[in-house]
């Protein structure tokens, strides 16, 4: 989206969301240590949008290894830390106007190149961009700059367009020299997002997905996954975690819903994404405004 599309509100609105998303990535970022679990991690960091004042854009999502993303643990996946290297995913949004940012922690201390390799990728596309530069030159900034570090691009993810109520829209942000000669607008707002591996470069999806979304109204005749169905509404087409109907739900409600909402293509899951090779995965995300130069809009 561009600012020249919003009104005064509307773009401080997006601010605030972009404020409530850093200052919750921080806070989740210092919750993983060694011990804690998963789940208490993700809780924790939805319930501190809250607080903030935001709502949350999608679930706080806690990746580990060789997963890229897309992972929110569950009542009965809930692993605890050890000697991970722990992606953060977190985004809140006001009225719809989402925030989206991630960082890579490191609890083994053996992959400190690997987190600055991403973390450092994200620095140097951020200086770059102007209006006018296009998403090539962009691409090539990430994927030079990983490669630098002895690591591989991550190609098939990518950073991408904000919209209202909208987490993905163009454009499509690449993490390597895609040869995309489309130019940046003045004004534009969205996520840059690289991912740096010690594996080839490709994730692939897993299976079981614990993310999901909405994706069209169909009627549907089981009682139970009606009223699953009107919870899920709440969420304004945003995507929601298993574990937020494990909330309100017994298991076995939810999984039969969730299965029937699925096969009926009411909802879509979203696997996690695991590096091809089993290799290592960080991760660095911002979302910047253009103006003469780029604007960290989820700086803390």
């Amino acid at each position: 989206m561009n600012i020249n599309d919003l009104n005064k509100e509307e773009l401080e609105d997006w601010k605030k969301a972009c404020k409530i998303s850093a200052q919750a990535l921080a806070y989740g970022k210092l919750l993983i240590k060694k011990g804690n679990n998963l789940l208490d991690v993700t809780k924790k960091t939805d319930e501190k949008i809250i607080r903030l004042g935001g709502k949350i854009a999608f679930p706080s999502q806690v990746s580990m290894n060789q997963i890229a993303a897309h992972f929110c643990p569950t009542k009965n996946n809930n692993p605890v830390f050890d000697n991970q290297i722990v992606k953060l995913d977190v985004g809140a949004h006001i009225n719809g106007f989402i925030g989206d940012n991630a960082c890579t922690v490191d609890l083994s201390g053996e992959n400190n190149e690997l987190v600055k390799a991403s973390r450092e990728a994200l620095n140097n596309a951020i200086k770059i961009i102007k209006p006018g530069i296009t998403l090539e030159e962009i691409g090539r900034t990430i994927q030079e700059t990983i490669m630098n570090f002895g690591f591989s691009p991550v190609r098939n993810l990518s950073g991408h367009g904000l919209g209202k109520f909208e987490v993905h829209t163009k454009p499509t942000v690449p993490n390597y020299n895609n040869g995309d000669e489309t130019e940046i607008k003045k004004g534009d707002i969205f996520a840059i997002e690289p991912f740096a591996t010690n594996g080839h470069g490709i994730v692939i999806e897993t299976s079981n997905p614990t993310v999901f979304s909405f994706v069209q109204k169909k009627p549907v005749r089981d009682m139970t996954t009606r009223q699953i169905l009107k919870e899920i509404g709440n969420y304004k087409g945003l995507p929601f975690a298993k574990w937020w109907l494990e909330e309100k739900f017994s298991l076995f409600r939810v999984n039969l819903a969730l299965r029937q909402l699925e096969n009926l293509g009411i909802i879509r899951g979203y696997p996690p994404l695991a590096e091809r090779d089993n290799g290592l995965v960080s991760q660095a995300e911002h979302t910047i405004l253009i103006e003469e130069k780029a604007i960290v809009l989820t700086k803390f």
